[in-house]
């Protein structure tokens, strides 16, 4: 059974940093393709950033690209996602996941293409 950790969340003042760990066990990381969500109070589930198998395709949302970065160490068998210069709006709980669909054309932004999620991590940005 593929599992995946998060870990790294907290809380966090306006413009400082923070970053999520993501840790896959159970599986194969490297068949995976991974992805970071977050679900704010209120609010639904929603994509922040993703990243195919071997790294070389990255897509983040138009509220985090240039101060969010996505990573993997197939290696550690761990995604990561880096925050920077985090904003109040950036509070939320936070969720890895995983596919290992592949094909060209999967909706990789959606939440129903990922088999598995992780239990989250909680993000707090104060003003």
């Amino acid at each position: 059974q593929v599992q995946l950790v998060e870990s790294g969340g907290g809380l966090v003042q306006a413009g400082d940093s923070m970053r999520l760990s993501c840790a896959v066990s159970g599986g194969t990381f490297s068949v995976y393709a991974m992805a970071w969500f977050r679900q704010a109070p209120g609010k639904e589930r929603e994509f922040v950033g993703r990243l195919s198998r071997n790294g070389g395709n990255i897509e983040y949302a138009d509220s985090v690209k240039g101060r969010f970065t996505v990573t993997r160490d197939n290696v550690k068998d761990e995604a990561y996602l880096q925050m920077n210069n985090v904003e109040p709006e950036d509070t939320a709980i936070y969720y890895c996941a995983a596919t290992k669909k592949v094909l060209v054309g999967t909706p990789f932004r959606l939440l129903g293409t990922y088999e598995y999620w992780g239990q989250g991590t909680q993000v707090t940005v104060s003003s």
